[in-house]
């Protein structure tokens, strides 16, 4: 459950703000239908963090259980780093597929979460907490509760929305996650 738990929180938070979430804008704008992009959103990111989770429970086949200590928790240091640099929307991002919503929105998602911060934490937190399915859904819902009101209020929250300080909490989080994996395992 603890695995599930600080999945979602972590990501969650450092998704707000995230180009994926500029992405979830972008798209209830373009096609002013909510519930297509949400399912795409959900089959994107659990194709994406899956394939991420994947990577990190088999990562933590080769190395030593000292090694990857350290692996783990300078990972979680540099996310805490990672999370307070402002990401960039690329135009590309939000590479329309003519097929429809659903399909749209699946390929802009994965394409976007590739190499994003949330998909990079997904690969720490499942070597960390060795819990895959566990991590791939607390990853999944965290996206989901970033993103679905992103789809659903648009711009009515965007300018509401304290990003400088979910940010900040969300460093503290990954730096805190880092520092107990460090030197209190």
């Amino acid at each position: 459950m603890e695995a599930f738990l600080v999945s979602t929180g972590l990501v969650a938070l450092a998704e707000i703000g995230d180009k994926t979430q500029l992405l979830a804008f972008i798209l209830a704008a373009k096609y002013r239908k909510p519930w297509p992009i949400i399912f795409g959103i959900l089959v994107a990111t659990l194709a994406n963090h899956g394939l991420a989770g994947a990577f990190g429970a088999w990562v933590t086949t080769l190395f030593s259980a000292q090694t990857l200590q350290w692996l783990l928790g300078g990972s979680f240091i540099a996310m805490a780093i990672w999370t307070l640099i402002p990401d960039k929307f690329e135009e590309e991002d939000a590479a329309f597929v003519k097929q429809g919503v659903f399909l749209a929105t699946l390929v802009a998602f994965f394409m976007a979460e590739m190499g994003d911060k949330t998909q990079v934490a997904t690969v720490a937190l499942s070597a960390n907490y060795q819990a895959l399915v566990s991590v791939v859904l607390g990853t999944t819902f965290g996206m989901l509760i970033a993103n679905v009101p992103a789809v659903i209020l648009g711009n009515k929250i965007a300018d509401k929305m304290p990003v400088r300080l979910v940010h900040s909490i969300a460093a503290l989080i990954f730096l805190l996650l880092g520092l107990a994996v460090l030197f209190w395992r």
